[in-house]
């Protein structure tokens, strides 16, 4: 499947058949995978996709050619960290080149039905379904404007065409995850030479764009998901939490997914004191690192929680336990053993049923 996603990903003709077979089987065995590390908030795991953002390719029309995206910074200062598939993926990326249009509804929905489905057919216990998004901000970072007078005509014209997809997840009665790089790590990337300001400016506007394409759906159907960008690295140009959080609080969203186990900002869940929550908000808090192979111990996951937890003002249902980020931002990327995910995932489980028997509901 990876070999197929790659060609699909060069513009290659396919066996749409065989990718969609296997896209299928694998969606089930994740599915079944997460039942049994006990995961009860349930995803796809995004099977059929190129990687979390470039698949809008394949559904959206606009796009071809190609331009070179900046290396992260920490890497370009230190590019031996750097994985050479993952620099190729991320440089390599086609361009807005013509008016948007989403023209393929139907690759969304049979991705839909493939987590619906699974989920019925292998019987797994859950509390909710979720499919994960690209963000009209993020689309527009790594996929290069050719076309639109300015960045903000370009992701205003995103807003508008992802709403559609958005509106497809959600009128099947599942939650919407909008991932979000773009609110953090871009910081690093797109605006690595820009003041500060200006990063906070193109923050508020991609919130905007957010606000713009949810606008038809209810908040608590919406999660939205922050983070510095899924590499292994120093990260010691990652923008501070503190900088963009009250900037985060205004996107239109029932509940925030945010890195608290990076280890440079494990120490930020005190900025959720200053800047607290707003009530109709709930913390998935990030307990597990998607980026390394250790297994983090139940009580390391249970300490994180507590954090979380009093970070929010004590009230236990108003946190979460999930991962930093998704284990895999391409197909093939691979930075963490597959096998290990599983067992970090359960380790994850323990650890939150340890805080929640520490409560009293």
């Amino acid at each position: 499947m990876v070999q197929l996603l790659a060609a699909v990903a060069r513009g290659e003709s396919v066996d749409q058949s065989a990718l969609e077979r296997l896209a299928d089987e694998s969606t089930l065995d994740v599915i079944r995978k997460q039942g049994a590390a006990g995961i009860d908030v349930v995803n796809s795991g995004e099977q059929s996709r190129v990687s979390f953002s470039t698949y809008v390719t394949q559904r959206m029309s606009g796009f071809g050619g190609s331009w070179t995206r900046r290396g992260l910074k920490d890497q370009n200062e230190f590019p031996g960290i750097a994985r050479p598939r993952a620099v190729q993926l991320m440089r390599d990326m086609p361009q807005c080149t013509g008016p948007l249009e989403y023209q393929r509804p139907d690759l969304a929905e049979r991705e839909l039905d493939g987590l619906v489905n699974g989920v019925n057919e292998t019987g797994s216990a859950h509390k909710d379904l979720f499919m994960s998004a690209a963000s009209p901000g993020i689309i527009a970072l790594t996929l290069g404007n050719a076309h639109y007078a300015s960045h903000e005509e370009y992701v205003m014209a995103l807003a508008e065409e992802m709403r559609k997809e958005y509106e497809i997840i959600t009128n099947q009665e599942v939650v919407l995850q909008l991932d979000c790089p773009d609110l953090a790590m871009e910081r690093h990337v797109a605006y690595q030479d820009e003041p500060l300001q200006a990063f906070q400016e193109v923050v508020a506007l991609h919130i905007a764009a957010i606000n713009h394409a949810i606008r038809n759906i209810p908040r608590e159907q919406v999660r939205l998901h922050v983070c510095w960008g899924n590499t292994e690295g120093p990260h010691h140009y990652d923008v501070p939490l503190e900088d963009i959080l009250p900037l985060v609080y205004e996107a239109n969203v029932g509940a925030l997914v945010m890195e608290m186990a990076n280890p440079r900002h494990a120490h930020e869940y005190k900025v959720y004191q200053r800047f607290p929550l707003p009530e109709h908000m709930l913390l998935v808090a990030g307990v597990i690192d998607t980026k390394t192979n250790y297994v983090e111990h139940p009580e390391v996951v249970a300490d994180r929680l507590r954090l979380a937890v009093d970070a929010v003002g004590g009230d236990p249902s108003r946190v979460m336990a999930g991962t930093d980020c998704g284990f895999d931002t391409s197909a093939g990327s691979s930075r963490v053993d597959k096998d290990i995910v599983w067992m970090k995932l359960a380790s994850m489980r323990e650890g939150a049923d340890l805080v929640s028997q520490s409560y009293s509901w």
